[in-house]
Order: structure tokens, then sequence, then C-alpha cells
């Protein structure tokens, strides 16, 4: 995968994790915060002016009952003053030091209940006490005085030109001997009173508009994010649920507590017929018959499971599952309904499934199943729908053990092979390729072995369809070039007659356009000939950039190189290849050999695909090959080289070595064979 495909993979997956975990609900509580916040600094002002008020009032209450407290202790000897004060509308009472009052004026309503209020910033402190008729201003148990708004609301008449209400204040009088407690008043204008009620307005006003604000705010956000989730979960091919949906949503029905006790079967279903359906219609009639499949599919669901478009003609579900037998049936079920889906064409589909069952602890309670994939549990379906090969045939294949195991190696040696690589766990076995007519050694093939301390010896069958599809496959072509020229270089100097080994070079290797360089750096660096190195590419990489191909085995001819097609035969552009592609040696595939057509029609084929070899200037190598019969044929119509068990099997190198040398010493007369 290239550098800036993985940003891209990374960039999309950050982007999901953003979706993903982002909600209105994030907005909401931003938008409620600030609207608290600001309602909350509209109430403290409120509270500071409304302070500020009533302390203002206050003091003059104080005022007019400091002038009262001035006039006693003036006319206490004075009965003109006196008759002054009893003339007043001022009430109050006058205590000595034990408590007893000593002269009253007007009604006493004063409230046991006292306590103390500063005001100026604590400057000025007074002991005051409720009144008892009106409680609408009480002493706190601390220090403060508190405000009885409902009592407020219940007395205050707006039709009053001037509201008074009382509050008792206690003053020391005669040096402290005495103390006079008066009624004093906290009166409101009606400027106030506007005041007030404009305060007050404003307040829920501001707070009102805010929350208005708020709230179509959050409405407005949660609108937009709906339209950005459907847009980023939307499929444009069929109009419904993508990949990304897939993966948020299943993960969260597999993980979920509330489904802990439900299996579920995670589905990969593959219309086999799209790509020659794009063909003979168009893309976009072909577009539309996904969308016709998702919308069939999508009706079979029932609550709670789901269905997306994944890739191309691939198609993700997750199902609600009792056991396999009633799953495979209703996977069958599936495929009626869409064979039925069109009645023009014969469509045939693909399914694979991999059950995800109920998750339990050691004690055997059902628990959540927290790290549940719905990607692996996908990759075993596909994994399951692989097996159905690549005929269009419909079927169903359910993930089971022996899937699993067949996972599970893949993982292990992907874990294990560059380990392996840089520990050389590698060998190369040589096998050798013999001229029919004088049973010479001609040539050899080099073929991988893994001989792994951890998993044993590994045929190449166990390990090369992995490191094809993983990649890793690049990294052997590497080493077995490396490998095999450093060997041919050894023999050349002990004085072995050496003959040309080819070496397989994967078809993803081709699409590095500097392949021939490396192939010539690498062979150069171990100081061999390049004529002992032969290039072997097989018949199905001629199917991809043709252009590109034919400009690599040019360079590799160049430097000397011969270059081979395998398996000739087994594909069916084979002639159109040959034509186009300027190669040395061609190798008959070994189903030439085998099978129902391996008698005479066969040997016409054979014997007309040499020909045709020669007359193109091309060496024949027939492989596979492993009775004397064969032999025989092939040595009378002119193949140049065998190469298959009737000669010799695969070996390792020191055996190889030792054919080498009976060939030098003139032991050209034995056949070599080995059962």
């Amino acid at each position: 995968m290239s550098q800036s495909k993985t940003d891209h993979n990374k960039q999309k997956e950050k982007l999901y994790k953003k979706v993903r975990n982002t909600s209105t609900w994030g907005s909401a509580v931003v938008y409620l915060l600030l609207l608290v916040l600001f309602a909350v600094a509209v109430i403290i002002l409120a509270i500071y002016v409304m302070e500020y008020i009533f302390e203002s009032k206050f003091k003059q209450g104080c005022l007019e009952l400091e002038r009262t407290v001035q006039l006693y202790e003036k006319g206490s000897d004075d009965k003109s003053i006196m008759d002054f004060i009893e003339s007043g509308d001022s009430e109050f009472f006058v205590q000595d030091s034990s408590g007893k009052t000593v002269y009253q004026k007007g009604k006493n309503t004063c409230s046991s209940n006292g306590g103390k209020f500063s005001i100026a910033n604590g400057t000025e402190t007074y002991t005051v006490y409720a009144d008892t008729e009106l409680d609408i201003v009480y002493p706190k148990n601390k220090d403060g005085m508190g405000f009885r708004l409902n009592k407020f609301l219940e007395w205050y008449d707006f039709d009053l030109d001037t509201a008074k209400f009382p509050v008792w204040v206690s003053v020391d009088i005669n040096g402290g001997s005495q103390k006079l407690i008066g009624k004093a008043y906290f009166v409101i204008t009606p400027l106030e009173k506007v005041l007030v009620l404009e305060l007050f307005l404003c307040v829920v006003i501001v707070v009102v508009v805010i929350g208005l604000i708020t709230f179509i705010k959050i409405i407005k956000s949660a609108v937009n994010y709906r339209r950005v989730v459907r847009l980023f979960y939307s499929d444009e091919v069929t109009g419904g649920h993508n990949w990304t949906w897939f993966v948020r949503y299943g993960d969260d029905r597999l993980q979920s507590s509330r489904t802990k006790k439900d299996s579920f079967a995670a589905v990969n279903l593959v219309f086999r017929n799209y790509r020659n359906y794009c063909l003979c219609h168009s893309i976009q009639e072909g577009e539309l018959m996904l969308a016709r499949i998702n919308k069939v599919l999508s009706a079979e669901l029932e609550k709670g499971e789901l269905c997306a478009h994944a890739t191309m003609s691939n198609f993700a579900l997750l199902l609600k599952c009792s056991d396999e037998q009633s799953l495979a049936a209703r996977l069958n079920g599936f495929i009626k309904k869409l064979h039925e889906m069109d009645s023009e064409h014969n469509f045939d589909f693909q399914i694979g499934a991999d059950i995800v069952k109920v998750q339990t602890n050691e004690s055997g309670k059902i628990v959540r199943r927290k790290n549940c994939s719905i990607k692996n549990a996908y990759n075993n379906a596909c994994a399951a729908r692989a097996t159905l090969g690549e005929t269009e045939e419909s079927g169903v294949c359910i993930f089971d053990s022996k899937l699993l195991e067949e996972q599970r190696w893949r993982d292990t040696v992907s874990e294990h092979q560059w380990t392996a690589l840089n520990n050389e766990e590698f060998v190369v076995y040589y096998q050798p390729k013999y001229d029919p007519r004088t049973n010479a050694l001609k040539g050899a093939e080099a073929l991988v072995r893994w001989d792994s301390k951890e998993l044993g010896f590994v045929t190449p069958g166990r390990m090369i369809p992995i490191f094809e599809k993983n990649g890793f496959i690049t990294e052997i072509d590497h080493y077995m070039i490396s490998h095999v020229a450093r060997d041919q270089k050894a023999w050349l100097d002990a004085g072995y007659e050496c003959v040309p080994v080819s070496v397989n070079v994967s078809r993803a290797h081709f699409i590095e356009s500097d392949l021939a360089e490396q192939i010539r750096d690498t062979v150069d660096a171990e100081h061999c000939p390049h004529e002992l190195i032969e290039i072997e590419l097989t018949e199905s990489a001629f199917f991809d950039d043709k252009k590109a191909m034919i400009e690599t085995i040019k360079r590799l001819k160049s430097y000397g190189f011969a270059v081979s097609m395998d398996d000739f035969g087994a594909g069916y552009s084979s002639l159109n290849s040959l034509k186009d592609m300027p190669l040395d040696v061609l190798k008959l595939d070994a189903d030439f050999f085998r099978g129902e057509n391996a008698g005479e029609r066969g040997e016409i084929v054979v014997s007309e695909a040499i020909k045709l070899a020669k007359s193109l200037d091309m060496l024949t190598v027939a492989e596979g090959i492993e009775e004397k019969e064969q032999v025989d044929f092939l040595a009378q119509q002119g193949c140049d080289m065998i190469q298959g068990y009737y000669f010799a099997k695969p070996m390792p190198k020191a055996e190889y070595t030792e054919k080498m040398s009976r060939d030098k010493n003139g032991d050209k007369n034995k056949t070599n064979r080995e059962e």
C-alpha cells in the first residue's frame, strides 16, 4: 500500500471517529451553559441593584429614626419636646439595661427575632428586628437580612403612589445605658416602583430571549448535525447506508448491554454478475441494479438488523441469529428473493457469514461483548464466502472452526514473516531441468521453502498465497534472487559447470517501474553473471499493465537476463501474450499432461505449442512430468527441457550440488530418476 493511500485511510478513520463521537448534546450543553452563565450574571447584577436600593432605603429610614433619637435624648427633660414627639407619627420604645421598657410611643410590633445588618461595606452595623404584623424584611440567623418576596407581592399595591414597609432598629442612647428600638420604614416612590418593575421585567425578558436563542441554536445544530451524519453515512450508489455507517452501528449492536443476550451473524453478500452486467449494459444500469438489491435486502431485515453497501458488488449485513441451520435457511431465502428480482436475467449471489455468539464469563453469566469488532466478524464472513470460489454460482458458506484455523494460520504467517526473513529461515530448493534426449542437466528452478523454528517446515502452498495477499511476496522475490545469485557465484568459484536457474517474480512486483534495475543490482551485488539467472513470470502477470510489462522484459534482456513464461496454457490469452512479449523460454503447464484431454488431443496441442515456440526462437520446458511415455513423446517433439518428478523433485542446495558434480564428472548417461 502506498504512503498516500495509507495517509488517506488514516484521515478517513480520523473523520469517522470524529463523526462517531460527535452528537448534538455537545452543542446543547454549551448553549445551555452559556444561557445559565448569562442568566446568573443578569440575576447577580439585579441583586446588586436591589441591594443598593435596599441599603439606600434602609439608610433613609435610619436617618429619620436618628432624628427621633436626637429629639428623645434632648427632650427627656423638656416637656415641649416630648409633646412634639408624642404628636408625631414615629413609633418606638425605650428599654433600660435590664430590658425593662421605660417609655413607649405607638404600638409595639417588634419581633424578638433580631440580628446584625451591615451597610456601606461593613462600616455601619445595626441591630434589626422583624415586624410581627408585616414580616417582609427579617434578620437571618447570621449577619444580614432576608426578604420575603411572596409576602411582599401579597402586600405590595401597585396602585399606591408610595409604598412603605417597616423594620425595627435598635440604637443605644444616653451613653449606652438605654436603647431605643424604633420602627424604620422602607419607602418606595412611584419612580422606584417603576424602576424595580422594569428591572424585574428586563431580567425575565433577557432570560427568555437568551433561552429562545439557545433553543433555536440547539434545534439548528441538531438539524445540521443530522444532515451531516446522513450525508456521511449515505451511500451514493444505492441511496442507502455505506460501510462507515455499518461499522459505526454494527459495533454498537454487538457491544451494547441491551443486545448481550442476542446472537448475531455478520454477512458478506456478493453480486457475482456485476462486472458482466455493467459490460453488457452500462455502469449506470449496474448501479441501479445495486440499488435494487439494497432495497430487496433492506425489506427482509428485522428490527435491529443492519444492511449497507460495502464495496462495489459487496453488501454487508448484521442479522439476528439463533443457530447455524436457521441462518443458512434465511440466507438461501435472501438468494431466492434476489433471483426473483429480475426475471430477464439469471443472477448469482454468494454469501459468507460469521456467527457472533453470546459471550459468558467464567461463572457462565452472560456479559457484554466489549471487545467484539464488526470488522473482524465481517472479515471472517468474507473468508467464508471466498471458499465458494470464483465461479458465478450462488451459494452460502458459514465460517467454522476449519476456516478459523486457516485465518489463525494466515495471521501466524504474517506475524512471523519478517523475523523469518531477517533470520534467513527461508531455504532455496532447486528442481533440475533435463534434456529428454541426452538426460543432461540443462537448468533448474529455484523454489522457496520455510524451515521455521516455531512453525516447522512450511511448504510453498501454505505460505505463498498468504504472501501474495499481504504483499510480502515482493520481499521473497528479492530474497530468492539474491540467494540464487550467491549460490551460482559460489558454484562457479568451486569449478562447477553452472546452468541457468529460473527464479519466480510475482506479478505484484511489476507495478514498480525500476524492477529490472532492482534485479540487476541484486545480482551484481553477488557478482553473479546475468546469464545464469532466468526471470520467470506467470502467465497471469501478462494480464496487468502490458505496456509496462513489455518495457521491463526488454530492459531485463538488455541486461543479459533470460525471461520465461510459466504456466503457458493455464489461461486464455497465451497466444496473444506470445505475440507481444519478447520471451526466451516457454514453460508448458502441467495440466497439458493430466486429465481426460491429456491423450491424443492434448498431444496435438503440446506438439503445436513446441513448434510455435521454436518458430519464435524460444526454448521450451515441460513441467510436472512424471511418466516415461511423456518423456519419450516430448523428446520426439523436440522439447528442450523437462522438469518433474520423473527426473528429480525439488531438493536442498547440497543435494543439487551433488548432481552438478556428477554431471561434471561425465555421469550423464544416468537418468537420476526419483520416484
